[in-house]
């Protein structure tokens, strides 16, 4: 693909993207107020996009989650999304490597009214995580997102595995990578994804599909994956 054609397929993702969410998004002063306090403390620019978000709060929505575990917090933009669609009563618990990214996300919780609901905890996920099973009451998770460092994907499912139910949904973003999955690359988090996918084919408690995606965050996809047994 050449430079300028990639270019100017970028502009067109980016103009259908911002169609999509003026005709379905209404606009929102805690998201946006989100994303804008993330760049000014110089988080990387790599959340979900809008219509991703909204993707995930209708998805959420659907199971009538009570209780949703994010892995990767960022500066909270997601959190937020997922959050809103909590039925009565839930609860969130995202988990943050980065403390400056947490701090980030918790101003943001609190100025959505969130804060009550969603909880940030920081450290290493794959230390998070054993600490958060051993918990009474902690899950089953109805819904688990997953966007953390990719060389540990199919760690974090695992984890997921162990903390959801049947019925559960499970879903990973960024798997497809710009289409470099498919590479004969060693680059770790591409090992990482297809690791995921390795592990997700042959895991009869899951049914799954990925579909990938082009917009504003450029061409990658996302995986979902229900929990049958």
């Amino acid at each position: 693909m050449s430079d300028a054609y990639e270019e100017t397929a970028r502009a067109r993702w980016d103009a259908v993207d911002a169609y999509l969410a003026e005709k379905l998004i209404p606009g929102d002063e805690a998201l946006t107020g989100a994303l804008a306090e993330s760049e000014a403390a110089g988080l990387p620019s790599i959340a979900v996009a809008p219509n991703q978000g909204k993707l995930l709060r209708l998805l959420a929505r659907t199971l009538g989650a009570r209780r949703v575990l994010e892995i990767g917090t960022l500066g909270g933009y997601s959190t937020i999304w997922l959050a809103g669609a909590l039925a009565e009563g839930g609860r969130l618990i995202s988990l943050e490597y980065d403390e400056r990214h947490a701090e980030v996300a918790r101003a943001n919780l609190a100025r959505a009214g969130l804060d009550s609901i969603a909880e940030i905890r920081t450290g290493p996920a794959l230390e998070t995580l054993p600490k958060l099973a051993a918990e009474p009451g902690a899950g089953p998770f109805d819904l688990v997102f997953v966007d953390a460092d990719k060389v540990n994907n199919a760690r974090y499912v695992e984890w997921a595995l162990k903390l959801t139910r049947p019925g559960s949904l499970i879903v990973v973003d960024n798997v497809v990578r710009g289409g470099a999955l498919i590479d004969p690359s060693d680059d770790p988090a591409l090992r990482g994804t297809r690791e995921m996918f390795d592990l997700v084919s042959r895991e009869p408690r899951l049914e799954a599909t990925a579909v990938q995606t082009v917009g504003a965050k450029g061409y990658d996809g996302l995986l979902v994956a229900r929990v049958v047994e």
